[in-house]
Formats: structure tokens, C-alpha cells, sequence
């Protein structure tokens, strides 16, 4: 998702050779200055190859083929849901596109998920938090509103560390940089130091 740090030819080159350990697909308005670039940085200290898009989707355009491939070729896809999350239909198709890539990757791919400043039960569409944004996207994007809402409760069905105050969530994100150099070692259990569906706080 939009982000203050540009992806560069590098991250394309990157994405077509599949090395990408980790894709983060966030709401930048929400977190791009504060607990992403956080995370982001910490984890590629750690040697983690990270991929971010920099560009907001234009009114109609599809997700380009490079991020596609960037998507695909990903081992593991950090979704960061905040309070204005669902009312990017750039972050709703990422996910889309996620979701589809784990269910087709036979256990090898995986999403760990964080909720930032918002609860389990409002990815669960079992609160209203989402509501709002959802209506305004059923007058544009009507056929895919199912899919992204079916997105978002499977999502949740893989447990994510819920992180409800700022000063928490970085010593998340630099605990998670210490705790790991590969996808094979990413252990946000340990670097939260709590457990997985558990607040963070």
C-alpha cells in the first residue's frame, strides 16, 4: 500500500526472481509514518527481503502486472488492518490476491496479520467499524465486495497480534527485526513477546 518510501527497479527485479520473503499491504494514511516504516525498517536490517508499494491505485486502473508478480512471488504477506483499511479498495485487492496465493500455495506460503488499533472482530465484519466503507464500494465495485469481505473473514481465521498503543507496537516491530534474517525464522510470537490473537499492549 502507499507508502512515504518509493519501490524501486530493484524491488521488480526482486519480485520476478521470487525472493521476496515478505509483501506488507497496509492503509498508509493510517500507519505509512509511524508503525510501518517501523516495521519495514526493522525487518530489512534483519535481511528480510521486504516489498511496499509506493503508488495509490488510479480511479479504475487494476493492480499492475509487476505487483502481481510481487504478490505471487511472496513467502509471507503481512496485512496491517487499521481504522481506514477497508476504505482502500487498493489494500481490499491486495488481499484478495493474497488470500487466493495461500489457499493455492499448499502450506507453503502464509498471512500473519496485525491489527492495529482495531480489533479482530471489526477484519470479522462482526462489528461496523467497515460498514460505512463497504457501502460506498458497493455503488462502484459491486461484484467484488463479496470477495474482498470473504478476504477479510478468512484473514482473521489465521489468528494475528492485535497492537493497541503506539509504544507496543514498536517494541514489536524492533523485536521482530532482531528475532530474524529469513521467512523460515519469522517468529512474530516471539518478537511480540505474546501470544498470537493477544493484545499487544
Amino acid at each position: 500500500m502507499a507508502t512515504s518510501e518509493a519501490g524501486s527497479s530493484s524491488d521488480a527485479a526482486l519480485a520476478s526472481r521470487g525472493k521476496y520473503d515478505v509483501f506488507l499491504n497496509f492503509r498508509g494514511e493510517d500507519t505509512c509514518h509511524g508503525f510501518t516504516d517501523f516495521l519495514y525498517h526493522s525487518l530489512n536490517d534483519a535481511g528480510v527481503h521486504m516489498y511496499r508499494d509506493e503508488e495509490e491505485l488510479p480511479v479504475g486502473e487494476v493492480i499492475s502486472e509487476k505487483l502481481q508478480e510481487a504478490i505471487k512471488n511472496t513467502i509471507i504477506y503481512i496485512p496491517i488492518f487499521s481504522r481506514t483499511y477497508a476504505s482502500s479498495k487498493w489494500c481490499l485487492r491486495e488481499l484478495a490476491l493474497m488470500v487466493d496465493n495461500v489457499s493455492e500455495s499448499e502450506g507453503q506460503k502464509s498471512i500473519l496479520p496485525i491489527f492495529f488499533h482495531v480489533e479482530p472482530d471489526d477484519v470479522k465484519l462482526k462489528k461496523t467499524l467497515y460498514e460505512a466503507d463497504f457501502k460506498k464500494h458497493e455503488e462502484d465495485f459491486r461484484d467484488a465486495v463479496e470477495t474482498w469481505k470473504g478476504a477479510l473473514r478468512k484473514v482473521d481465521e489465521r489468528k494475528g497480534w492485535v497492537v493497541k498503543k503506539d509504544k507496543r507496537g514498536l517494541e514489536l516491530c524492533k523485536a521482530c527485526g532482531r528475532s530474524t534474517s529469513r521467512p523460515a525464522n519469522l517468529d512474530l510470537d516471539q518478537a511480540g513477546g505474546g501470544e498470537r490473537g493477544r493484545p499487544l499492549i
